[in-house]
């Protein structure tokens, strides 16, 4: 027999999971056991009831197993023993603490219902009045969460062990829970330029040297669709992506202090990147590219997207005004773009490029077509959309997928 009062009191002396009391399905649990214990009388029966219902209400989006769903808790717990993984271990004191709470937690997960009702004097009688029982499985939480620390680098903690692609909010990494779902073998016809950026992330994935990546070209040529293939490709292997709107660079700094002791991978990714030339953004962008007084992290990097090379809108009336030091002004708007070590050129597709894309595309989408009247008919398009491109290109296919008559 468990003795659920003593196991009510351990819980509450949580240290290192001591954030798990906070969620919703461990405050319902713990409010049952409380309701058990307060059992003397018809009041308290309906409490009882009221409490294991409440309980039962919590645990059902995440599961009817009781001991999975705590373990996945346990295990997407942001406490200091998975935060000092990677650095070595929180120390002797957390340590102890965690053993102790992982034999508490499992003993939490293997409540079930009849343990609830047994040594009641009235415990038939209660069970007609509860909901049906929830599950218990087999679970070793100790060596779940073990496993989880040695894997921490490529799985994480917290919310970036749940999700892979977030945005900013308040210069906070907020999740995307239906990221992008597009994958390398699904965009054609640039892989030789993918290639680079594919190698930049493997080295930052390795811990080697990587470098900023300014993604330039055309419209419609996959600049975006790259960077979202690539995260997707390598979340498995620790790879998280932040967007960052333009707007928001000034957050920067702060959201990138905070990833820096993070055990995982980030690309920080700013889409459609331009300035006019008395911008702030310009200058904070730039200082935190290089020069500023604080070094950028190992263990992420900025990749950005442009339809401009030198990212600063420039009028002629920039090229011709009246700066004395006219050149170290131009220097100036174009040194932006310098900071970034690597620089990939999308451009437009030729012919030859443009049909290769539409041969993929209809492989992909299944769509039967001699291959001649496909170039006629995607060329035609493209002409009608401004010029040949991979987005035209899937536009076209995904048309005739649809049974749209070109």
């Amino acid at each position: 027999m468990k003795n659920l009062n003593d196991l009510e009191a351990r819980l509450g002396g949580l240290v290192v999971f001591r954030g798990l009391l906070a969620a919703e399905q461990m405050t319902a649990f713990r409010a049952m056991l409380a309701a058990r214990r307060g059992l003397d009388g018809p009041a308290s029966r309906a409490a009882f009831v009221e409490a294991v219902a409440a309980f039962e209400a919590a645990l059902l989006p995440r599961g009817s197993d009781w001991s999975a769903v705590l373990l996945d808790l346990v295990l997407q717990d942001e406490n200091i023993c998975i935060r000092k993984a990677a650095a070595g271990g929180a120390g002797p004191l957390a340590e102890a603490s965690l053993t102790r709470e992982l034999e508490i937690l499992q003993q939490a997960g293997s409540v079930c219902r009849s343990d609830l009702l047994e040594g009641l004097n009235d415990g038939p009688a209660l069970a007609a009045l509860l909901p049906p029982a929830w599950g218990t499985s087999d679970q070793d939480y100790a060596a779940a969460f073990r496993a989880r620390l040695a894997e921490v680098g490529e799985k994480g903690y917290g919310i970036f062990a749940r999700y892979h692609v977030f945005t900013v909010e308040d210069g906070e990494p907020v999740p995307v829970r239906y990221p992008d779902p597009q994958r390398l073998s699904e965009l054609p016809g640039y892989e030789r330029e993918r290639e680079k950026i594919i190698a930049n992330t493997k080295a930052l994935l390795e811990g080697k040297p990587a470098s900023n990546v300014l993604l330039y070209g055309d419209a419609g040529t996959g600049k975006s669709s790259a960077v979202k293939a690539i995260a997707n490709e390598f979340a498995p292997q620790g790879l998280r992506l932040v967007e960052v709107k333009k707007n928001q660079l000034y957050q920067m700094p702060g959201l990138m202090d905070s990833l820096a002791q993070n055990p995982l991978k980030f690309i920080l990714f700013i889409d459609d990147l331009s300035f006019s030339s008395n911008d702030d953004n310009f200058a904070a962008l730039k200082a935190i590219l290089e020069g500023s007084v604080g070094g950028r992290s190992q263990n992420l990097v900025v990749y950005a997207t442009s339809n401009r090379r030198h990212l600063i809108k420039e009028t002629m009336t920039d090229r011709a005004g009246d700066d004395i030091h006219e050149a170290d002004t131009r220097q100036e708007l174009m040194s932006l773009s310098a900071r970034f070590g690597l620089t990939v050129t999308f451009q437009r597709p030729d012919k030859a490029r443009y049909e290769a894309i539409l041969l993929d595309l209809a492989r992909q989408y299944k769509v039967q077509m001699p291959s001649d009247q496909l170039f006629i008919k995607g060329e035609a398009f493209a002409l009608r959309a401004g010029g040949r491109s991979p987005r035209v290109a899937k536009q076209f296919v995904e048309l005739l997928a649809a049974g749209v008559r070109m």
